[in-house]
């Protein structure tokens, strides 16, 4: 498959897979822990290439889960500033080494994480429909997060803490949020492809081991909808916002 890889790192791998699975169901931003998989078993930069398309296939199976829980409005005050995100993590992905890119992405998690737990603590939920309206600082909201998630989610396919975040500060209950992330996450990691070609982060080595691995992305989206039925709205919240500050710590410690 273009690595050498033990049983033991395949193994791993395909545990790493079966997560991505139930974080697009279930848990997002729990995926994190994938990316540090994957980069301790494979070398940096190729991992990335090589768990994009588990990502995409993940995203797939969320839209055809969660498709009619989305809110368009959110998605399009995004996408713009998204779309900046992605070109600016392109450029930097051409001069920056692992360590700069692990220690900016896990302080931007770790960030994100505190601004939410504050202003969860601070003030009550705000309606969707009445997000990012009425003052400056809600309609910055969104081109600002946006940024970062493009950003993020170029570089090291580690948006979805960010966007986690942002959901979460706007108010969203448990199927908005994730039908909402998995059209997100679906549109935007798509885009991303041409990108990650052009970097030589997906090529003839990756696909091979991208096609072993989707199978278990299966299983475990199947396992995440079981399980968020049974998961009330604080607990999601809190696991989505752990998963977060775990997936930062584990980038800024490695």
């Amino acid at each position: 498959m273009g690595w050498d890889l033990s049983a033991a790192g395949f193994a791993a791998l395909a545990v790493a897979a079966l997560l991505v699975g139930f974080s697009k169901t279930a848990v997002s931003g729990a995926n994190t822990i994938s990316l540090a998989v994957f980069a301790a078993v494979l070398p940096a930069r190729a991992s990335t290439g090589v768990l994009l398309p588990i990502l995409i296939a993940g995203d797939v199976l969320a839209v055809l889960t969660y498709r009619r829980h989305a809110h368009w409005p959110t998605l399009w005050r995004l996408f713009p500033a998204v779309a900046g995100g992605v070109v600016a993590g392109t450029v930097f992905l051409l001069w920056a080494d692992d360590a700069v890119m692990r220690t900016s992405i896990g302080a931007i998690l770790l960030l994100m994480a505190g601004v939410t737990i504050a202003r969860r603590g601070s003030r009550s939920r705000p309606d969707p429909e009445e997000r990012e309206d009425g003052t400056w600082g809600r309609r910055v909201k969104a081109p600002a997060y946006g940024v970062l998630g493009g950003f993020t989610t170029m570089v090291a396919n580690a948006g979805g803490p960010v966007m986690s975040m942002y959901l979460l500060s706007a108010g969203f209950r448990k199927l908005g949020f994730l039908g909402t992330s998995a059209w997100f996450f679906l549109i935007v990691n798509t885009t991303k492809v041409p990108f990650s070609v052009s970097l030589g982060l997906i090529d003839t080595r990756s696909l091979p081991l991208d096609a072993a691995l989707v199978l278990f992305v299966v299983p475990g989206a199947i396992l995440g909808k079981y399980t968020v039925n049974r998961i009330n709205q604080r607990l999601f919240e809190q696991l989505v916002i752990g998963a977060t500050v775990l997936g930062g710590l584990q980038l800024l410690l490695r």
